[in-house]
């Protein structure tokens, strides 16, 4: 352990105190992560007992409001708000009644509040702030058409999946690797933007691409590789991206007129290295979309909240122990180690799946668990139509 200053020790100290204190108050959190896939067959069930007590809440007058603005609170503080906030995580089933409506924030508000937070794919920090007061004040009976929805959605796909599958859940940027009926990992994702949606469809994981090269699609050279080249020429040799023709004649690219669309009739190649956008492997699957799941070199966004900000593909967090399952279930004599060590060569390896394993990219934003806790997302391609816009949720 390195070594600490008397400040840094104290501070240190200060924080083992908070969080023994804050573990007393947080036993309930563990029921919100759930062993049972997301897609299993008894989650529409889950779901109707979810329905059931949401139509009671709706029917009693719903949950209230936390009022907006003023300044995030948090642990410790007090506040006329805080007895808003006890109300509402007292009627979502986030706080017990026995908790009481003091305008202090204490430890058991703070775990009422992570958990809220965990069950809506906000970051637990435990501070009302403007994301988690925004969601604190969508209506119950908002919330119960997002169940209803998601109830069809949900029953359309409960056959069986195939003994060993991995699912990615577009709204919760999110991917279950699933085996025997139960997670066996999760993994943070980012998907894609608004703009630029991941599809949804089912398909068959075939063949991994160890230390691959990226070649940019047509659509990326149009809206973000020429815009960067006009701001700084500099930008291919920065991000070792090559050019070549389709004889593969390697071109400069002074030899382009980045004016215009030119350079979509060229194919763009990032080599394999640190910088490389698809990181150190690649997943691919039958799909007429041209995406994929893969590594990536930004690690940071998967600490965000909001994680919608790739081009289509699928980017996934611990990324090598989805691929070493993916290996250790369909092809024999690799482990982590062999893994690592193909890796840390950088050189390209390809490697076919000896049995596929079914994938599935869905769109689900409402969920609940065998211990009765429901999941919300934000419905960030608009397909649940929960204000009744008019528009039919594309199911």
């Amino acid at each position: 352990m390195p070594f600490l200053t008397s400040a840094a020790a104290y501070a240190q100290n200060q924080q083992v105190e908070w969080v023994d204190n804050f573990d007393i108050a947080t036993e309930n959190i563990t029921e919100v992560k759930s062993s049972a896939p997301t897609l299993s067959p008894e989650t529409a069930d889950y779901i109707a007992a979810a329905m059931n007590r949401y139509q009671g809440i709706v029917q009693s007058g719903g949950w209230g409001t936390v009022s907006p603005g003023g300044k995030a609170l948090r642990i410790g503080m007090k506040d006329p708000r805080v007895v808003e906030l006890r109300r509402r995580l007292i009627v979502s089933g986030d706080l017990e009644q026995q908790a009481g409506l003091s305008d202090t924030f204490d430890s058991y508000v703070d775990a009422g509040l992570r958990r809220f937070q965990l069950r809506h794919g906000l970051i637990p920090d435990g501070v009302m702030g403007e994301g988690t007061v925004a969601a604190l004040n969508i209506p119950a009976h908002v919330r119960l058409r997002q169940l209803e929805t998601n109830m069809v959605r949900l029953r359309s796909m409960s056959g069986f999946k195939g003994d060993r599958y991995v699912m990615v859940n577009i709204p919760a940027a999110e991917i279950e690797a699933v085996e025997n009926g139960y997670v066996r990992s999760r993994h943070t994702a980012v998907v894609g933007k608004i703009d630029r949606q991941t599809p949804i469809l089912n398909s068959n994981i075939y063949e991994l691409n160890f230390n691959p090269y990226w070649t940019v699609p047509k659509s990326i050279i149009r809206k973000d590789l020429i815009p960067k080249m006009k701001q700084d020429p500099q930008y291919l040799e920065k991000n070792n991206i090559r050019i070549f023709d389709w004889s593969n004649n390697e071109l400069n690219w002074q030899q382009i007129d980045w004016n215009t669309d030119e350079a979509t009739q060229y194919r763009f190649t990032q080599d394999p290295g640190s910088e490389n956008s698809l990181g150190s492997v690649r997943i691919n699957f039958h799909n007429k979309h041209q995406v994929y799941l893969h590594d990536t070199p930004s690690k940071t966004l998967f600490g965000e909240a909001n994680r919608f900000h790739s081009s289509g593909c699928v980017r996934v967090q611990n990324v090598r122990e989805l691929v070493t399952w993916l290996l250790q279930s369909t092809t024999p004599d690799w482990d982590r180690g062999r893994v690592d060590g193909v890796i840390r060569t950088g050189e390209r390896e390809d490697v076919k799946l000896k049995k596929t394993i079914p994938l599935y990219l869905t769109y689900v934003t409402a969920w609940a668990n065998a211990d009765g806790v429901v999941h919300f997302r934000d419905d960030i391609y608009d397909r649940d139509d929960l204000y009744g816009t008019g528009e039919q949720a594309r199911l």
